[in-house]
């Protein structure tokens, strides 16, 4: 085995995921010696198989969509089927792009990739193969896996989401296992391809983790398009034959699908790294931080969904320039959780930041919060996109804002504007003395913020 000097890198990063190489390509910008330990391909699962080939295969979705509902808009167009072939080649391209782009990056940033499987030998020593790599600080950034269910065996009918995106053909039936944001992406997907879809969720409600407000708005929307749901049950066997997938409810009640979606979350990607063994407190897998992302070692940080929160690219991005702006010395504001943008890509789509309703209850009173509600019936673009939603917006009773909830066509888009909100502790008020332009659905979050400050205009007051 080979040792190098001791400290020949100001930082080890292990993992070059979202989190592992904005943590590497920021320590580089500040004169940092970086080496970047990667097993596999760089961009990690947002690129290769979350975040980005999920996200083109929604958009084939949507093209489907309007290709099928053409004639609403006074255009002859005829939809004669998906090409599962192309469709793959469509997203295989999209990944390649980017990937290239992102090689580019690191090479030019001049960071010593090592590619192979990483282990702690020291506490931020990394052995990879007959090679040892040794830094100042050591980064932890692997990355998470897709999770499953006891007793549910993954193969033929049964896939995760990495499976999903494996598929040389439209299934018939599918029945997805989870309500989150995994499921319902890719039920949206699967029903524009012509499938029937039917979600199995354990808790009372489509993507519980949002403000209950968006779950029933999804629900009405995923039944006006068919998808069939099943909330507040579990399942308790999975079976398959050469022919179908049985999905048996707790209830008794079996269903049967061409392929079984199981998506249940994705666990931390931390078994076999040796951190135990090297004083880092991992709990339930995950690596145990405070907010300014240090382990329990001196000059051991992790970053991304190997720590214990949301489980967004964007958080790791964050997380990682965090890490590498704090080993500079240049005290960075912590990443908290509260103030990251979430998006569900599904049709419609649903943006959200900050607190919940029910959460601003319980975290400042019953009588200290204000809620509103702007239906999107009163946009004048959602109307030109033939779409549904609204903006709900969560403030302190004469206070700031503390959330913001929306749901409706490409509405994903407007949630960096929420995000300044939140994040900036603004007042309705505030808000309201800018123009938004028409027509834009981005004019829905001005109108929400126009009738909390009490000068409603497409509204009633």
């Amino acid at each position: 085995m080979t040792h190098p000097a001791p400290h020949d890198h100001d930082v080890v990063v292990l993992g070059g995921g979202s989190g592992g190489y904005a943590t590497a390509l920021r320590a580089r910008q500040l004169g940092l010696r970086v080496a970047l330990v990667e097993q596999d391909k760089l961009g990690g699962t947002c690129l290769h198989q979350g975040c980005i080939p999920t996200k083109a295969l929604l958009h084939a979705a949507e093209v489907a969509d309007a290709a099928r509902d053409s004639s609403a808009f006074g255009v002859r167009a005829t939809f004669e089927g998906i090409d599962m072939p192309a469709v793959n080649a469509y997203r295989t391209g999209v990944v390649d792009r980017l990937y290239r782009g992102l090689q580019g990056l690191v090479r030019s940033a001049e960071i010593d990739v090592v590619t192979g499987t990483g282990r702690l030998v020291g506490p931020r020593s990394v052995a990879v193969g007959d090679t040892v790599v040794t830094g100042r600080n050591l980064v932890v950034a692997t990355g998470s896996y897709a999770r499953t269910l006891p007793g549910v065996e993954i193969g033929g009918r049964v896939v995760t989401s990495d499976g999903a995106l494996d598929l040389t053909e439209v299934p018939r039936r599918v029945v997805v296992v989870g309500g989150s944001v995994i499921g319902v992406e890719l039920a949206s997907v699967w029903r524009s391809f012509g499938a029937e879809v039917t979600i199995v969720e354990a808790l009372p409600r489509l993507v519980p983790a949002e403000d209950a407000t968006l779950s029933a708005q999804l629900e009405r929307a995923f039944r006006k398009r068919g998808i069939a749901f099943r909330t507040g049950t579990s399942i308790t066997d999975v079976k398959q034959d050469e022919t179908t997938a049985f999905v048996t409810l707790e209830s008794g009640d079996v269903l049967e699908a061409d392929l079984v979606l199981v998506a249940v979350g994705r666990g931390p990607r931390t078994d076999g790294l040796g951190l135990t063994d090297h004083g880092i407190t991992v709990e339930r897998g995950f690596v145990v931080t405070d907010e300014r992302l240090r382990t329990s070692v001196e000059g051991v940080y992790a970053v991304g969904d190997v720590v214990p929160g949301l489980q967004l690219a964007h958080r790791g991005f964050a997380h990682g320039l965090f890490v590498a702006e704090e080993i500079a010395g240049r005290s960075p504001r912590p990443v908290l959780d509260a103030g990251i943008p979430r998006v569900t890509y599904c049709e419609p789509e649903i943006a959200s930041v900050g607190l919940t309703e029910e959460q601003a209850r319980t975290t400042y009173g019953d009588d200290a919060i204000t809620t509103y509600e702007y239906n999107l019936a009163g946009n004048g673009k959602t109307q030109i996109l033939r779409s549904a939603g609204l903006v709900k917006v969560v403030r302190e009773t004469d206070g700031p804002i503390v959330g913001v909830h929306m749901i409706g066509a490409r509405i994903g888009e407007q949630v960096g504007e929420a995000s300044l909100w939140v994040n900036w502790d603004a007042f309705p008020e505030d808000v309201a003395a800018y123009v938004h332009a028409h027509p834009t659905q981005n004019e829905a979050l001005g109108e929400a913020a126009l009738a909390l400050a009490g000068s409603p205009l497409h509204a009633h007051a």
